[in-house]
């Protein structure tokens, strides 16, 4: 009852452990000595019988952050533990789920044994959990982040509901990062090396070329507020060369548009919707082959 009673006090609303983090697995470390304990907690393995997840989201590492990292384990070693579980095919090998920054680090200070904790978890598990700690400390690239989303719900089933509280997110959030995945690869491009932001490619979203726009927009230098006007300037011109006013009346109905992002989030993919009185057409637009074969499997109603 005491130790309900102190969730209570501190957790507020009832959360998810996954909602929660690493905190739910490692507890919560406010004091080194209390990190350290749990270190001494742990077991030490050899370093080389760890190996990165095959559900890591991140791909892309802050290489100066890392040498940083390597002088704090040096002086101190690792505080917190990493946490794996055990590789299937491989009894004395372990795959990360969380942790693969400290792991690089050790590498590099020349650690030979690093502290882990072994979990039992699934695929879709270790997936979240990896996904979470990600987005918690905020490591992810905008694109890595809508990739883990676009995975945890095409390969374990997920809604956007479930993810959204499962991650600690708004279901509007998950489903703005997921039309990123609609982007050409060049614009995804400079969004992963940051030089646009999330802001600034989701006003791409609608540009018939997004990727000539995003490049005048780097080149310009402008925010995401100066975006949305350059957009909302190319839209203009776009309705003055549409064919009729039909047309351009449907082309600026708000639940229409609202329908767009609705089905590109659920797909990953571009989709434009042209109606024409009672009829219309639906367009798809994929990148690769592998994209079409997707959406050809959904359309069979596959997997």
């Amino acid at each position: 009852m005491i130790e309900d009673a102190k969730k209570s006090e501190t957790g507020g609303a009832r959360r998810s452990s996954l909602g929660r983090g690493l905190s739910a697995l490692f507890g919560e470390a406010t004091e080194d000595y209390t990190a350290l304990d749990k270190v001494r907690q742990s077991k030490q393995v050899p370093i080389e019988f760890v190996h990165p997840g095959r559900y890591q989201p991140r791909r892309k590492f802050d290489e100066e952050a890392i040498q940083g990292l390597v002088e704090s384990i040096r002086d101190k070693g690792i505080l917190q533990p990493l946490l794996v579980r055990r590789d299937g095919d491989d009894a004395n090998s372990y795959e990360l789920i969380a942790g693969e920054r400290r792991w690089r680090a050790a590498q590099i200070a020349g650690l030979h044994e690093v502290p882990v904790v072994i979990r039992d978890l699934s695929d879709r598990e270790a997936l979240e959990i990896a996904l979470i700690e990600n987005i918690q400390r905020q490591d992810l690239t905008p694109l890595e982040e809508a990739e883990g989303y676009r995975r945890l719900m095409e390969e374990f089933d997920h809604t956007q509901e479930d993810l959204a509280k499962a991650v600690g997110k708004s279901r509007s959030h998950v489903a703005n990062m997921m039309r990123l995945l609609a982007l050409p690869d060049p614009v995804k491009s400079m969004v992963q090396d940051g030089a646009l932001t999330a802001g600034h490619a989701r006003a791409l979203l609608t540009a018939s070329d997004p990727a000539s726009v995003a490049r005048e927009v780097v080149k310009r230098g402008l925010n995401v507020r100066q975006t949305e006007e350059l957009m909302r300037g190319d839209s203009g011109k776009a309705k003055k060369a549409s064919a009729g006013p039909a047309a351009d009346s449907a082309l600026r109905d708000v639940d229409l548009v609202n329908l767009e992002e609705e089905i590109s989030a659920r797909i990953g993919l571009k989709v434009a919707i042209n109606p024409q009185g009672k009829r219309g057409t639906i367009t798809i637009h994929y990148q690769t082959l592998d994209q079409l074969d997707d959406v050809l499997r959904r359309l069979g109603g596959e997997g």
